[in-house]
């Protein structure tokens, strides 16, 4: 079951990205932590996220890849799959695009670093 999208709609981009990021944490319980990320984090992808008008994904790219514990990738990649969609973004300007910065933990749970 799809997590409902926030009925606030973000006025800017930032605000998009703080609403996705909680979002992502809702999603996702089993594979996420709270408080302060560590000092020394196992990885550390980051994605760019597209969007469509409703908020759905479109595409999503991988802008860096960890050297170390490389499928915390696809683990962030199906977390975002699994918070979608993320409500209407047609008031916000194109192109919708949120870039999200994963923080993984040595038990490969994470934190979105929009929340850090």
């Amino acid at each position: 079951m799809a997590p409902t999208p926030t009925s606030q709609k973000p006025r800017s981009i930032e605000q998009l990205r703080q609403q996705i990021a909680q979002q992502l944490m809702a999603a996702n319980p089993g594979l996420t932590y709270s408080g302060k990320a560590p000092d020394v984090l196992l990885a550390i992808p980051v994605l760019e996220v597209e969007l469509h008008a409703n908020g759905s994904v479109k595409h999503i790219e991988v802008l860096r890849q960890p050297r170390q514990a490389k499928d915390t990738t696809q683990l962030a990649i199906e977390a975002v799959r699994r918070a979608a969609p993320f409500g209407d973004v047609t008031h916000l300007p194109r192109p919708w695009k949120v870039t999200e910065t994963f923080l993984f933990n040595d038990e490969r749970k994470f934190k979105p670093r929009s929340l850090e």
